[in-house]
């Protein structure tokens, strides 16, 4: 393209560079003379070229949204910026500036080829949402370690790599070292890569392959567990049952009791928090309540399946039954037309036209009561889902407060039988002086045990109503989404059965108008 001022002189890019830049490279096609003279837009815009233009700085793209290739090469851009819209982007050339770092690319997820060469970096970094990257070209710049090209390792589709006349490139295992640690790469500095190089590269390294291998393996494997473990988090979410499989409730409904502080304070008992049956109880009771959510999930889920299975039945029904109407409408239709253009007496059109107007009109109805229908059905099968789920969240409180009756009962059987123990000095191996020394006092024991119970319960009770609420809302939202969906489609059905009946009667009406009417005086 030609510039568009003295070469010698830098410039800042500006809308009008860029537009003619555009206006430049549009093609000379009918379809280009089209868009040059509508005067196209930047975001319609899907290459463009900047290149030996002593451009400073990048900016003014935020409007070229579908942007696919981007040649800024030879310029004098120092660095890399102004590039956070261009979404689409899949080709990007930035070689011959003056960049000395890699930044501002973390918005080209779509990004296949990245050009850097002939710039002034020393580091390869701050590329990791380039997944999609294919080819890479760094050549010409001052990149030193060698072990830094490892950095590469994470882009499984690169086939392509130019280092050449990076200080990596003299040294005596280049070739061997990216051709051992890059087993896809197939194109190294303008080479392919033969099946002699790669065999030698993997038994010269075969130590060092091996012992990476295991590492990406080790690495794997806690991604592959932390995905597992965030799956499992987002199910429980989703079942508003997060953290009651683990220590969490368990912890907090212990923390700042003073009864526990008090056992704790005795010599041995510390110990035996996870394992005495008082604060079992406690963890069998939260893993009750888990359980119980988990299961009311799967029925919430199953319920809102069976739902949207019935839903689409039932517009699958409507929509067949409204199309066999419509198909046999279609050629009624077209057989009526093709009769009227061959009558030729004006009083016979007309009344054909009349009584086709009225089967349009019939059409209508009938359409019309097919929706009214489906609609009448809809709205059952939604009531029945909103009754259904409102009882299962009902349930799943009754069932909540079953499990802490059961609680609390447990936590008395456990009181009663241990002070009997105690009272009756028969020695237990597994309870340590020290839990005997406090249970010597009964009404102690037991106004000790309530104040705790209390206090647990408190902590349940909360979780519980959080618990509660968070599912009534999800029923509202979800039946509020249904609802207005419903109505969407309903009006959405309404409209075209009008439009397509309105566009019936105007084939008529401008049959009937264009063909028989008498011509107005003068246009004879």
């Amino acid at each position: 393209m030609s510039g568009f001022c003295d070469k010698s002189e830098p410039i800042l890019m500006s809308d009008e560079i860029l537009q003619k830049a555009v206006d430049e490279q549009t093609p000379q096609n009918h379809a280009g003379r089209v868009d040059k003279a509508k005067g196209k837009h930047f975001n319609d815009v899907l290459k463009i070229r900047l290149e030996y233009l002593n451009i400073l700085k990048i900016s003014h793209l935020r409007d070229f949204t579908s942007l696919t290739r981007l040649d800024l090469n030879n310029n004098l851009i120092e660095r890399i910026e102004g590039l956070d819209h261009l979404l689409n982007l899949t080709w990007l050339n930035l070689s011959f500036n003056r960049i000395k770092k890699i930044e501002g690319l973390e918005s080209l997820r779509k990004l296949e080829l990245l050009n850097l060469s002939d710039n002034k970096i020393s580091v390869i970094e701050n590329m990791d949402e380039l997944e999609k990257m294919t080819n890479f070209s760094f050549a010409n710049n001052l990149l030193e370690q060698l072990d830094s090209v490892l950095y590469l390792k994470k882009f499984k589709n690169l086939f392509t790599l130019n280092l050449y006349g990076n200080p990596v490139s003299k040294e005596d295992d280049y070739t061997l070292f990216i051709a051992a640690h890059f087993p896809n790469l197939m194109c190294l500095d303008y080479r392919l890569f033969n099946e002699k190089t790669k065999k030698e590269a993997s038994i010269k390294y075969y130590c060092v392959i091996e012992e990476t291998r295991h590492e990406e393996l080790q690495k794997q494997q806690v991604l592959d567990a932390e995905k597992r473990q965030k799956a499992e988090l987002q199910l429980h979410t989703d079942a508003f049952v997060e953290f009651l499989n683990g220590s969490c409730l368990f912890k907090s409904m212990v923390k700042d009791d003073p009864e526990a502080e008090t056992l704790h304070c005795v010599a041995g008992v510390a110990p035996l928090l996870q394992s005495y049956p008082l604060f079992l109880l406690i963890r069998a009771g939260v893993s009750d309540l888990f359980e119980a959510g988990m299961a009311e999930h799967k029925q919430r889920e199953a319920e809102v399946n069976s739902f949207l299975s019935g839903q689409t039945q039932a517009v699958t029904d409507y929509q067949k039954r409204a199309a066999q109407i419509l198909a046999e409408f279609e050629q009624q239709h077209k057989e009526m037309l093709l009769e009227l253009q061959q009558l030729s007496d004006p009083d016979i059109v007309e009344v054909k036209v009349s009584h086709h107007s009225n089967e349009i009109e019939q059409l209508c109805t009938s359409l019309m009561s097919l929706e009214f229908q489906l609609v009448s059905q809809l709205e059952e099968i939604i009531k029945k889902l909103e009754i259904n789920i409102s009882d299962m969240v009902a349930n799943f409180t009754e069932s909540c407060r079953e499990l802490q009756d059961n609680y609390h009962r447990k936590v008395q059987e456990i009181a009663v039988a241990t002070l009997k123990k105690v009272a009756m000095d028969n020695r237990d191996e597994d309870m340590p002086d020290e839990v005997r020394m406090l249970f010597m006092d009964k009404d102690t024991v037991m106004d000790a045990l309530a104040t705790a119970h209390d206090n647990h319960l408190q902590k349940i009770n909360d979780r519980e109503t959080q618990l509660v609420t968070r599912v009534d809302a999800w029923r509202v939202a979800l039946i509020k989404e249904i609802q207005d969906k419903e109505l969407k489609r309903n009006r959405t059905c309404v409209s075209d059965i009008l439009r397509y009946t309105d566009y019936l009667r105007e084939q008529l009406e401008e049959f009937l108008f264009h063909d028989f009417l008498p011509h107005p005086p003068g246009q004879l």
